[in-house]
């Protein structure tokens, strides 16, 4: 009897602290930052078209934020379009949905852009590879000499994409 109360005492503890310490990390796509009633618009196409000839054009500033992720612990995918750092090693740069974003194309709109700090530092040496960066989501309104952000995000985790 009392084996079997030391038993299930035993499975509830670590039910317990495996629901506590679980990862509690959201994986998103960029679709996922853009708010619901805004993603018609955004799929239909009246984004400016990637254009390669003369000037970069400007950055679109509709859309707004989702504000019921901030705080939240996330993983998603991404390009990085760098900021600061060292040749081998980034410590702060753009994560944005497709490649050359901001560099030689209209940039996606803010809500579309996450600026992320990696104290850490990535090791950057393919930088048209796609990434996978982990970490809180807030909203910050920066503003580069590439594009305006709408995200930031400490990172705590920035992985190569592994097929």
């Amino acid at each position: 009897m009392t084996y079997k109360i030391l038993l299930n005492v035993s499975i509830i503890i670590v039910t317990f602290f495996n629901f506590a310490f679980a990862s509690t990390n959201q994986t998103l796509e960029w679709i996922d930052l853009i708010p619901e009633q805004e993603r018609a618009t955004y799929l239909s196409g009246d984004n400016a078209q990637i254009s390669h000839n003369g000037p970069q054009a400007k950055q679109s500033a509709v859309g707004t934020i989702r504000e019921d992720l901030i705080g939240k612990k996330i993983t998603i995918p991404g390009f990085v379009i760098p900021l600061e750092g060292t040749e081998t090693n980034i410590t702060e740069f753009l994560l944005v949905p497709f490649v050359g974003a901001c560099i030689h194309v209209p940039p996606p709109p803010p809500n579309q852009i996450i600026y992320v700090k990696f104290e850490e530092g990535a090791p950057m040496t393919k930088l048209w590879d796609v990434v996978y960066v982990t970490g809180e989501l807030m909203m910050e309104t920066l503003d580069t000499d590439l594009a305006t952000t709408g995200y930031s995000l400490n990172a705590n985790k920035v992985v190569e994409y592994q097929e």
